[in-house]
């Protein structure tokens, strides 16, 4: 019999084909009048675009949203949000963008209406992380999740499949790490096992059909869970180390859950057999571990450190560095045992 505790996000969300073209009529409900529009600097046009679609509410466009949150950006983006008595924050793109806009409203505690173009599922979460000095600072806050996430399965179709393939790995990162992780309540695991079942679906799809609406939804809604899962779930060791390698080496973030989840599946494995079964289940694997291996590699994704720019050299720093606090993981983190997840992840080789 089940028995455990449980406090869900207060999420708002709304997802659907065209559901953008109400984006106005969506602030004017939440009260809000004055947005400041974020994105990258390859986006601008869509921000640009959400600036048409917000009209009078849109109070300016700040287009240099960098991944990872560098300090200096967020303090620039805060000051402009400042600048133009802002409200809120409209974020158009990816978790780069999502991530500045949690960053202003740590900063300025202005709520962040978030519009993801790519399978981050950070919009779902109240993770903030930022990055200076070489180091990635991450916590939770209720105040950056956002007051309103758009899905809206059209605004996927011109991501390529260069980005799309890591980007919905990243998705498959955040639930398998809550699906295998005793901390996490029923209630979560199966949202979690469902996100897998969903991004297993959709993701080959996506690369092989880009213009696939049905598959981008049908990936969009796992990326969704998936960050819902993470959301009111856990991180551990694995989140730990993306962090470390994006913090010190700026090695680009879903690619990095890419390369580094087979093995981190491995190496928690042996601590809950059960669970990692159903995640091997969910995928239709012999093994969780290899399963994803199996999928990244068909996909034609990186498997290898050495295809983030990091040489096997740096494997004893990157412990150290990842190790300097705590974190809990469902097999006992020792610096043995992480040496030996970045070792096998350098070799690119499916986990045994």
């Amino acid at each position: 019999m089940h028995s455990f505790e449980m406090k869900m996000l207060p999420w708002n969300v709304v997802f659907g084909v065209g559901e953008i073209a109400r984006l106005a009529e969506r602030l004017e409900s939440l009260g809000l009048s004055r947005a400041l529009v974020l994105s990258t600097p390859e986006q601008r046009g869509d921000a640009e675009r959400i600036g048409d679609l917000l009209g009078a509410r849109c109070a300016g466009l700040y287009d240099q949203a960098r991944m990872h949150v560098p300090t200096a950006i967020a303090q620039a983006a805060a000051a402009r949000a400042r600048e133009l008595a802002c409200d809120c924050t409209v974020s158009i793109g990816g978790g780069s963008t999502t991530g500045l806009g949690k960053a202003i409203a740590l900063e300025c505690d202005l709520p962040l209406v978030a519009i993801p173009t790519t399978y981050a599922g950070s919009e779902m979460t109240c993770i903030w992380g930022m990055t200076e000095q070489g180091r990635k600072r991450t916590g939770r806050d209720l105040r950056v999740l956002p007051k309103l996430t758009i899905y809206d399965p059209e605004l996927t179709i011109g991501l390529p499949p260069a980005i799309a393939g890591p980007s919905g790995m990243n998705a498959l990162a955040q639930a398998t790490i809550n699906a295998m992780d005793e901390r996490t309540n029923p209630v979560i695991r199966s949202m979690a096992l469902e996100a897998i079942r969903a991004i297993k679906k959709g993701l080959p799809t996506v690369m092989e059909t880009p213009n696939d609406l049905e598959a981008r939804g049908d990936l969009l809604f796992g990326a969704s869970l998936a960050g819902a899962a993470l959301g009111a779930g856990v991180t551990s060791l694995h989140h730990r180390l993306c962090h470390t390698l994006g913090g010190t080496y700026d090695t680009a973030h879903a690619e990095t859950h890419t390369v580094l989840l087979p093995y981190s599946v491995a190496h928690a494995a042996p601590a809950v057999p059960g669970l990692v079964a159903r995640i091997a289940d969910a995928l239709g694997a012999d093994s969780a571990a290899g399963g994803i291996h199996d999928l990244s590699s068909s996909l034609g994704l990186p498997t290898r450190l050495a295809e983030l720019g990091v040489d096997d050299s740096e494997i004893d720093r990157i412990a150290d560095i990842a190790l300097e606090t705590d974190v809990v993981n469902p097999q006992p983190v020792t610096r043995a045992g992480v040496i030996e997840l970045l070792r096998a992840a350098a070799t690119g080789k499916r986990p045994t």
